[in-house]
């Protein structure tokens, strides 16, 4: 397994709670675990992403780890369908926090347009899953 260069480590409050979120919900796969760490590497096509449970193994403390967590960022993961994802969200009785949107960015020249939605996961990172229109 290749490891991306940017892989964001996300504290969770509890890490069965966050790995039925992103394994049923969401769609990835465990790729390796530590349970006695509290710890998962998940991967989603190139998307790669860990778990940490908070206080269980070390635990990188910079704040008090009050919810919503990750304020001020939002997580980009392409997907392959944004409404395979939504039918689960819809199945498991989550909300999204911004309903599925088209939409068009500039970049450079061209418009790239991507279908979109963003939901938080359990303990509040806020997730925007989009699938490429070109």
């Amino acid at each position: 397994m290749k490891q991306n260069d940017l892989i964001p480590e996300l504290a969770v409050h509890d890490l069965d709670v966050s790995l039925r979120f992103y394994l049923d919900v969401i769609g990835f796969e465990m790729v390796y675990s530590r349970p006695e760490e509290g710890f998962a590497f998940l991967q989603l096509s190139d998307s790669q992403l860990m778990l940490d449970q908070i206080d269980l193994g070390r635990t990188w403390r910079t704040a008090s780890f009050d919810h919503p967590l990750g304020r001020g960022v939002n997580f980009q993961i392409r997907v392959d369908g944004v409404q395979t994802v939504t039918d689960r969200l819809a199945a498991a009785g989550l909300e999204p926090y911004m309903a599925t949107e088209t939409k068009w960015y500039r970049v450079g020249d061209e418009q790239q347009g991507q279908r979109q939605v963003l939901i938080q996961d359990p303990d509040g990172y806020l997730l925007r899953l989009f699938e490429t229109l070109g």
